[in-house]
């Protein structure tokens, strides 16, 4: 079946479009800037072109449209627009069936999540068959409401928050929102109501992530005078997050966002979510096999919580397989590091809070062998990735890759708390 992904380039339209190439789905990605997305086929379009959104859905007969403009300054007249524009181009080339993914909240007051259910109304109005499946919070690395949640709980021990901390929300792993996506192919056309195992709150999903880093206990003070608006100032000083989709994200936790209609959904999918503690490890875990795969590929900066630094040199003609030669060798001394000193320094503060690093060098360079305090995460011809472990800042990625005419070198690490975010600064 060929199906299209509007909004392929998004947090939950990246995993779903990788879910449905697995699931052996023919997929086409749509996004304004054209996806790459192995084993599906990019197209660039703007949804608010329908003569070319016609051109791009040609063929297919399931469309996910997962379009929201929240950074738009009027976004609910434009996404309201935009979802009947592309009502009448989907009905034009013969579309079977429409996706949605929208916002959970029975009368909500936010612009926000109101905004989410004008859109599935504008696109049930057409005449193509809806399933509309809407969700709370999505936890995976890289959504909006994960990173805000992450940032909030790592940088800061003590926080002052207003009463929205204690809004019920019925948060889902982003596995189980792929899982619910693709099982709507196949289910009644309707609205689902979508959500994890539990049902929670935003101060008890603080305290649920700081366990799953394994950091101490957050303290939260409630005051009930402060606003959402002044909440999104805040966060703005804390967090590195989009400030307009924040605002707008900040806006909607005055409103519960729970699923009250569960038979409903559990009659039409055979899911069993997970629960929060689970989602927020999974999200953890999945970003850093992630990491293992493409850490070579990321530019230096900060993303999704990860600090990055990459850096490129010259080689000689000749000098890449000499080079790969080398890394074979690695491990079992300070010297391959560079500034020896340093790196003996480092060793040495690390055994005074806890860390106990040794020097090793396997026999073989293969996944999963132990060098120094580092494992193997990824060997090829020319490429070595290694994952630090039993580091206090935090975990941390070192990855050689020998091209013909150069050698990159990148290293990122995922700060763990307040020691990491300084241990990153200090380096």
């Amino acid at each position: 079946m060929k199906v299209a992904v509007v909004g392929a380039n998004g947090f939950v339209g990246r995993q779903l479009s990788v879910a449905l190439v697995k699931a052996q789905y023919d997929v086409i990605a749509l996004s304004r800037r054209a996806p790459e997305i192995a084993g599906a086929e990019g197209r660039s379009v703007d949804v608010a072109d329908e003569v070319a959104l016609q051109g791009a859905l040609g063929g297919c007969e399931v469309a996910f449209y997962l379009v929201h403009s929240l950074s738009n300054q009027d976004f609910r007249a434009h996404d309201r627009q935009l979802a009947e524009g592309f009502g009448r181009a989907a009905a034009a080339v013969g579309l079977r069936r429409i996706v949605y993914l929208g916002g959970l909240g029975h009368d909500p007051e936010s612009e926000h999540l109101a905004s989410r259910q004008e859109v599935g109304t504008a696109l049930a109005s057409g005449n193509v068959p809806l399933v509309e499946l809407r969700a709370a919070v999505v936890l995976g690395a890289g959504s909006i409401s994960f990173e805000m949640l992450r940032y909030l709980t790592e940088r800061l021990p003590f926080m002052v928050c207003p009463r929205w901390v204690r809004t019920a929300i019925q948060p889902i792993a982003s596995a189980d929102m792929v899982r619910y996506l693709i099982g709507a192919i196949d289910v009644a056309p309707g609205v689902y109501e979508v959500g994890g195992a539990d049902v929670t709150s935003y101060r008890e999903m603080i305290a649920a992530y700081a366990t799953a880093r394994g950091l101490r206990r957050r303290r939260i003070l409630d005051v009930p005078y402060l606003t959402p608006r002044l909440s999104s100032y805040w966060l703005d000083l804390v967090t590195p997050v989009d400030r307009r989709v924040s605002h707008a994200l900040i806006e909607s936790l005055g409103t519960e966002v729970v699923v009250l209609d569960q038979g409903r959904t559990d009659t039409a999918f055979a899911i069993e979510p997970m629960g929060l503690a689970d989602a927020l490890s999974a999200a953890l875990e999945d970003q850093a096999l992630e990491l293992d795969h493409d850490l070579l590929s990321r530019e230096s900066g900060l993303r999704d919580g990860i600090y990055t630094v990459r850096a490129v040199a010259p080689l000689p003609i000749g000098a890449s397989t000499r080079l790969d030669a080398d890394l074979e060798r690695i491990g079992g001394s300070y010297s391959w590091y560079g500034l020896t000193f340093a790196w003996r320094v480092r060793a040495l503060l690390g055994r005074a809070i806890g860390e106990d690093w040794k020097l090793s060098s396997p026999p073989e360079l293969v996944h999963g062998a132990a060098v120094d305090w580092w494992l193997v995460a990824r060997r090829e011809p020319g490429l070595l990735v290694l994952r630090a472990t039993r580091w206090f800042p935090g975990e941390a990625w070192f990855g050689y890759q020998c091209a013909e005419h150069e050698l990159v070198q990148v290293g990122s690490l995922r700060p763990k708390g307040i020691p990491g975010f300084l241990y990153w600064k200090i380096l």
